[in-house]
């Protein structure tokens, strides 16, 4: 069914209770007098939504966690320098209360006049967040009139701010954030453009099970990178050295092979990988030889695999040319030391030459695509890692679920 959208609602003078996903990364200030933000963009995305409520009207207030602080409250997860960027970034005072419950917080909502905007203190300082505890998420309810979910990176998690709200809110509908990316990692992936290419890199098999096995049926073809290939190139024989490996998933590698050749899809692995004998910037490196049937190519005794050959990239390439639609998940090897970034690089420059429709499915996709200054080419970019693969798998999300139906 369809959802309520922002666009539907009707909020001028309305109390706007709005979960945001300001789970943004902070270090200490040179002096140490206070924390700083090193990276905007989850603000900066939720910005569309904000600006409408407060072009339209209506009292907003925020709610959002920032990092693990597990029920406690502690300094370094205050999100006080998120309310200074904000107000910064939308060039207007953004209140900031001290808690997310409380008299006070109820004081500091009531006194909202319209255009306003509130930014409450980190979520998880609760226990009961995370618990989807409902006298808790009816307390966080008290403070609107309507709600609004724009944080799509926890729309996986069945928490108090994301799901249990709704239980205590009439009128429950998606930002522009969450509506975008179920526009393109839902319903632009039922009928895609065709070829349809599907990449996934990282270092777990187990990690993107379920999304290559969703997907198998719809690609045209998939490209495996990272680490998680060296569980397939073990389970088809070939020596990987020190390589990570999930050895309890050879099995399951062999049948994801099986599956594609039944279902006549191309499956493609890294033609030749670059190994090395240590981890870091320092080590030897080289390439394999390409793998061939009589066992050769794979990674040397003692080393290990950390990224993609040229002939990899050459043939990842020419795939990503031709296709239609592209969505990426996970690197191709260890992109953040400089040695192995070789085989991210070249794979992200082709996604963003491309013609295709590319959708950079969260995560570490994103940094990468961010790292070397590639964003404005890709069609779009997902704010979610967790939340993106379980959409991805065809799963329902607690927090996309809840909202109201129009």
């Amino acid at each position: 069914m369809a959802k309520l959208t922002i666009q539907d609602l009707e909020v001028e003078g309305n109390r706007v209770l709005m979960r945001v996903d300001f789970n943004v990364p902070l270090k200490d200030s040179d002096d140490g007098s206070q924390r700083v933000i090193t990276d905007d963009t989850r603000i900066q995305a939720a910005l569309p939504s904000i600006e409408h409520l407060i072009k339209n009207g209506a009292r907003v207030v925020l709610m959002s966690h920032l990092g693990r602080p597990k029920g406690e409250r502690k300094a370094e997860f205050s999100l006080k320098p998120v309310a200074e960027r904000l107000g910064e970034l939308i060039d207007a005072p953004v209140a900031f209360a001290d808690d997310c419950i409380g008299e006070e917080v109820t004081t500091a909502v009531e006194q909202l006049a319209n255009g306003q905007v509130l930014l409450l203190e980190n979520v998880r300082y609760h226990n009961e967040e995370t618990a989807n505890d409902s006298a808790f998420a009816a307390k966080l309810a008290a403070h609107g009139d309507i709600f609004v979910n724009d944080a799509f990176g926890t729309a996986h998690r069945a928490h108090a701010s994301t799901a249990g709200v709704t239980d205590h809110i009439d009128t429950c509908a998606m930002g522009f954030l969450v509506e975008r990316e179920l526009k393109y990692l839902q319903e632009e992936l039922r009928e895609p453009k065709r070829p349809f290419l599907v990449i996934m890199g990282g270092a777990k098999v187990s990690d993107k099970i379920e999304v290559i096995t969703a997907l198998l049926d719809k690609a045209d073809s998939v490209i495996i990178g990272g680490g998680m290939a060296y569980t397939f190139r073990k389970a088809q024989g070939y020596g990987i050295g020190n390589s990570i490996c999930e050895d309890d998933k050879l099995d399951l590698a062999l049948d994801i092979l099986k599956q594609a050749k039944e279902k006549n899809t191309r499956f493609l692995l890294p033609a030749n990988n670059l190994e090395a004998d240590a981890f870091g910037e320092d080590a030897n490196a080289r390439y394999t030889e390409v793998y061939g049937p009589d066992g050769k190519g794979g990674i040397s005794d003692d080393w290990e695999g950390l990224d993609i050959g040229p002939e990899a990239i050459e043939e990842f390439s020419r795939e990503i040319a031709t296709a239609g639609t592209i969505i990426w998940n996970g690197p191709m090897g260890v992109f953040e030391i400089d040695k192995f970034s070789k085989g991210t690089k070249a794979i992200a420059e082709a996604v963003a030459n491309s013609d295709a429709v590319s959708i950079i499915g969260g995560g570490d996709s994103v940094t990468a695509v961010n790292k070397y200054g590639l964003a404005d080419q890709m069609t779009f970019m997902s704010t979610g890692g967790g939340a993106s693969l379980e959409l991805l798998e065809g799963k329902t999300l607690p927090g996309i679920a809840a909202l109201s139906e129009k």
